[in-house]
């Protein structure tokens, strides 16, 4: 076995060569292999070379906080196309990301589809496959009858098609064959394994090294250290050294975001739970506790980013830090998502899975429940949570959007009813409105579909909305409201601040009062059906009745 080449992040980028397809593992901060990133860009200022790149990122390779991942690309004339899951995002007071401007200005083509099908994309890549057909897309933004996951004009609709297979019609995704993939890990040995002890994910290093290396191509791997030859743990390489060709050394990358190192993220420690600040009493965790409220014992949930991330720390202050194991998409399962920053990440994870992996469970519906943030919400129940005119760099893309509600047998979207400046009391009593904002979230037509509400009602899954105000649930005839808060006046507050009409459930009832107070609440959560099979079982295997 030869040993593998060392060489610094400028030298790796001469490895590149004009009109290189990349890959790129990554998830915003976290396992973003910055530095190479920084090496190809440092190269292009000085030589102008390598030109007319391609880039594919399955999700969002750095952010707007000290990680510039894909902006070390974005430049006129060294990226040509990119394929994304999601995008650097950030504040709208911010300076948006270069390569948000580029796509603004017709500068590069670029295209937004689901993560877990760029994923699957790899996988049908390293095997020659033509491409992978989903349902997942159906019906959105990613749909070729629709913008194809197009960004702006100057991108050509020439990947996502339209195929018929028996009597159904299935999204097929042209695969994309990489030339290079760069990935990270925290040790490489001589010979190029790697292991990722001190990684929040593995995320979908070995899968992007298998599509490039089958095909012909290179793999850079950054790593935080090197070990002497065949002193690694078979067990703990995640990716062995016959697919790697050369590493570049980085003793200062970070973590993810923020952080250069926890080991409860990367599963080395287990840290009490009890150390997990509490979430501060806001209008937030009011809709969290709701949103927690449809949970049960012995659950497995998948979780977004937003409000919602909330949720599990909800559940760790009420004595249920374990009761639900999360799925994340990024890999980790069980222990308690964290956020900000670090979401993506759990403390005292259970597993940490491949991305890919992961997302096997979530499209094919191995789980509970999916609790989601939303941006916009229409009439026939469509969701929007990817795009915003004139401030699109606010928000990420569809990332596993789509991938997850695409199947999900539940799904809760959970943000405020209103956007823009506001004042809203919320206490003992529920809520006082104020002054409310200026701009409803219920519109006639979303901007942009990412969660079909129409499909998913032929799919049969059952969808809520729960904000601060109010709890809604789509149904056949209509977007209806079921639960009002305390507080609230139906009229003013919630049928007259949506821009379509809403319908009224004939039970509706206030929102639990408990919600809405300081300290805890006192969550009961039922356990969920497949558990209480289990009891049964048991109970008859000892003879007891069931």
């Amino acid at each position: 076995m030869k040993k593998v080449e060392i060489l610094t992040a400028r030298a790796a980028a001469d490895l590149i060569e004009d009109g290189d397809v990349l890959t790129v593992s990554s998830s915003s901060g976290l396992g973003c292999p910055d530095s190479v990133l920084q090496g190809i860009g440092e190269r292009f200022r000085q030589t102008q070379s390598p030109r007319g790149l391609t880039s594919v990122h399955p999700i969002a390779a750095g952010d707007m906080y000290g990680i510039k991942g894909i902006d070390h690309l974005a430049q006129p004339g060294l990226l040509t196309r990119v394929v994304a899951g999601s995008y650097p995002s950030g504040p709208s007071s911010a300076e948006p990301p270069a390569i948000w401007s580029m796509i603004e200005n017709e500068q590069v083509e670029a295209y937004n589809f689901p993560s877990g099908t760029l994923f699957q994309m790899h996988r049908a890549v390293a095997a020659h496959q033509p491409g992978v057909l989903t349902k997942v897309g159906e019906g959105t933004f990613i749909d070729p009858r629709d913008r194809g996951g197009r960004m702006n004009e100057t991108t050509p609709a020439d990947i996502v098609e339209l195929h018929t297979v028996g009597s159904e019609e299935w999204l097929f995704f042209r695969s994309i064959v990489p030339d290079v993939a760069i990935i990270r890990a925290t040790t490489a040995d001589e010979y190029g394994n790697l292991t990722f002890e001190d990684e929040g994910s593995p995320l979908g290093a070995l899968d992007l090294a298998y599509a490039a290396h089958n095909n012909g191509g290179l793999v850079i791997a950054q790593v935080k250290r090197v070990a002497s030859g065949r002193s690694l743990d078979p067990q703990k390489v995640r990716v062995p050294g016959i697919l790697v060709d050369a590493v570049v050394l980085d003793p200062d990358q970070m973590q993810t975001t923020g952080t250069r190192y926890d080991p409860a993220i990367s599963g080395q420690l287990r840290r009490p739970l009890a150390d997990l600040p509490p979430v501060a009493y806001s209008l937030e965790k009011v809709m969290a506790r709701r949103a927690a409220q449809e949970l049960a014992e012995g659950e497995t949930v998948n979780l977004g980013f937003g409000v919602s991330a909330l949720v599990p720390h909800v559940l760790n202050e009420e004595g249920h830090g374990t009761a639900v194991s999360w799925v994340l998409e990024q890999g980790a399962v069980g222990g308690v998502p964290l956020l900000d920053f670090a979401f993506g990440c759990s403390q005292n994870p259970d597993a940490i899975m491949q991305s890919a992996d992961q997302f096997t469970l979530l499209q094919g519906a191995g789980f509970s429940h999916t609790l989601l943030s939303f941006l916009e919400i229409d009439a026939r129940g469509n969701v929007n949570v990817h795009h915003l005119p004139r401030r699109r760099h606010v928000t990420a893309g569809v990332g596993g959007f789509a991938d997850i509600t695409a199947a999900a047998p539940e799904i809760v979207f959970v943000g405020s009813f209103t956007a823009g400046r506001r004042q809203i009391e919320v206490g003992a009593d529920g809520l006082g409105i104020v002054e409310d904002g200026p701009h409803t979230k219920l519109v006639p037509e979303v901007a942009a579909v990412t969660f079909n509400g129409q499909l998913a009602l032929r799919r049969g899954q059952r969808v809520i909305y729960v904000t601060e105000r109010c709890v809604m649930e789509l149904r056949p005839e209509g977007i209806t409201v079921t639960e009002i808060a305390p507080g609230v006046d139906l009229d003013r507050d919630v049928l007259a601040r949506s821009a379509f009409p809403l319908l009224v459930s004939d039970d509706l009832r206030l929102m639990d009062t408990v919600l809405f107070r300081d300290g805890a609440m006192g969550l009961t959560l039922p356990r969920h059906p497949a558990h209480e099979r289990l009891v049964r079982r048991a109970g008859a295997a000892d003879g007891s009745p069931r």
